[in-house]
């Protein structure tokens, strides 16, 4: 068994079981992946992907067990190769932080450029995507933390420390009806429009449609986008009302548009930054999480993670416990 092949394992589920694009990933061959594969579900006896004429098309029940001990092994493996590095750079080193576009382009540029002051040593990293795709970077020790909203899928291992919270508004062209309303904003004068908001693998459109469904209303969703500005180019155009993070809004840039407050008729999301519980805590990296949310203090997130710690090994302890009972 070579962790190599426990890699290619971890790609194609990240890739959607798609062989030809975990390849691209793994800059390698879609024959070699495919081969390698074969001799370790050959090796354990056992298949670890359900196919379909010759198609990948998810795992096997024994194949998610390895998923989970490959996404264990890799994480363990990038910490062990990190340490030294680690330990003695200093002020030196690497931080990849996993986020999303709200954050990157709205509640971070400030935040970076103060660090990159401080640190100028230090090459700092900001990978995009929608939450579960930065969790996943740091799940897998291809990035130190996240900074995101709430994740469909849990991440058992990962510790969440709890930042800020986003509240929502409604973003629409100069003029439009629903801006010059003087009554409260309601769900209804809302589901009168065309709605654009954000792509379902944010807590921000779980939590709008929610809002809706309780209220009996089925708003028409006539585009969803993973990106902010892109939701407000097509406000800006006319296709319709967009339902978006406040934060969002910068009057001085989105000339043309306006807003209205709907942070009582939607739930907001909690940004969390996500950390692998045996992450090394190197200074800087400390000092970025404080920066990012000042009441999350060097001590604050090592008490975290220590609790964490602690109770991982509480509930392993009561299990294994359990086992030998029966």
């Amino acid at each position: 068994m070579k962790l190599q092949q426990l890699r290619y394992v971890i790609e194609i589920v990240r890739s959607g079981n798609h062989l030809s694009a975990a390849a691209e990933a793994l800059s390698t061959s879609q024959p070699g992946v495919s081969r390698q594969i074969q001799q370790l579900e050959a090796e354990l006896g056992f298949d670890i992907f359900v196919r379909t004429r010759n198609r990948i098309i998810g795992l096997t029940e024994p194949g998610r067990k390895v998923y989970e001990s490959a996404q264990q092994i890799a994480t363990e493996v990038a910490a062990l190769k990190s340490l030294k590095e680690e330990i003695t750079a200093g002020d030196r080193g690497t931080l990849i932080v996993g986020t999303t576009h709200t954050q990157a382009r709205y509640v971070l540029p400030t935040v970076v450029r103060n660090f990159v002051k401080m640190y100028p040593d230090v090459s700092l990293s900001l990978k995009q995507g929608h939450p579960e795709y930065a969790c996943e970077l740091v799940d897998a020790g291809e990035a130190d933390i996240a900074i995101t909203t709430e994740t469909i899928r849990e991440f058992p291992r990962l510790v969440k420390l709890q930042c800020a919270e986003l509240n929502r508004c409604v973003v629409a062209k100069a003029g439009h009806p629903i801006l010059s309303a003087k009554e409260p904003l309601t769900l209804e004068a809302i589901a009168e429009y065309p709605v654009i908001t954000y792509d379902s693998h944010y807590s921000g459109r779980w939590k709008v449609m929610r809002a809706f469904k309780a209220a009996g209303l089925s708003p028409k969703i006539i585009l969803s986008a993973i990106d902010a500005d892109v939701c407000k180019t097509y406000v800006e155009i006319g296709l319709g009302i967009a339902i978006l993070s406040s934060v969002t809004f910068d009057p001085a840039r989105d000339l043309g548009l306006s807003i209205r407050d709907a942070k009582h008729l939607f739930e907001p999301s909690p940004i969390n930054i996500s950390l692998r519980a045996n992450t090394y805590l190197r200074p800087f990296l400390l000092d970025f999480i404080s920066a990012v949310a000042p009441h999350l203090t060097p001590g604050v997130v090592r008490k975290t993670l220590e609790t964490h710690r602690l109770s991982q090994q509480a509930a392993g302890q009561a299990a294994k416990s359990q086992s030998q009972s029966e």
